[in-house]
């Protein structure tokens, strides 16, 4: 479609893709709208963070809040929020001056708090982490190091360049694997991921009473 402005008395013509912009904000709407509800219903609270300090500070008071909860607790840990970092001694206190020449920053491996959380703020909740790879022939290798090193209870094995249409999960016995149903327009992993996570939950929870 050819779009026409008028600017200073002179045509300018633009081409413009609507459909297409349309299109991807009808995507982007169906994807966020389940959230938004999620929200409004209450039972999704959103805790914004700014730095890696106070994400690990949120994540302890949530851990320890949960901890009465026991083996009903989960978390969905989906993703390393950074794995490098600038410590805060490190960060200058003022505006760093662009007459003082090149700039150098050394960043330092984040803490995995993940030990922590299965040790000491909720040692009886279901742990899940996941596992993200550009390197298929690595990725379920790290994965069973994360589970044994962290003690997860779970690792979601997923490659960059597939992780939309098939994760592995990785436990302490098998490795199953999880796929869209190709048959379904519009369908994702992410559900047949959460059914399988909470049946596993539920087995956590029935273990624990027993």
């Amino acid at each position: 479609m050819q779009l026409y402005f008028y600017t200073g008395g002179e045509v300018a013509s633009h081409t413009v893709d609507l459909f297409l912009r349309i299109h991807c904000l009808s995507v982007l709407s169906s994807l966020t709208a389940p959230m938004f509800k999620a929200v409004a219903a209450g039972h999704l609270l959103k805790l914004p963070f700014t730095t890696i300090f106070e994400y690990l500070q949120i994540l302890q008071m949530i851990a320890i809040s949960m901890r009465n909860l026991g083996p009903h607790a989960m978390f969905y840990l989906a993703a390393a929020v950074s794995d490098f970092y600038v410590p805060w001694k490190d960060m200058a206190e003022h505006k760093i001056q662009s007459a003082s020449g090149p700039l150098d920053m050394r960043l330092v491996q984040a803490p995995k708090m993940l030990s922590v959380l299965r040790k000491e703020w909720a040692p009886m909740a279901f742990c899940i982490s996941f596992k993200l790879e550009t390197d298929s022939k690595i990725l379920l290798e790290k994965a069973d190091m994360a589970l044994k090193k962290y003690k997860m209870h779970m690792v979601v094995a997923n490659e960059l360049v597939t992780r939309n249409e098939e994760v592995i999960v990785v436990t302490a016995d098998k490795k199953i694997p999880v796929c869209r149903d190709k048959t379904q327009p519009g369908s994702d992993v992410e559900n047949p991921l959460i059914e399988l996570l909470v049946e596993k939950h539920s087995a956590h929870i029935k273990d624990a009473d027993t």
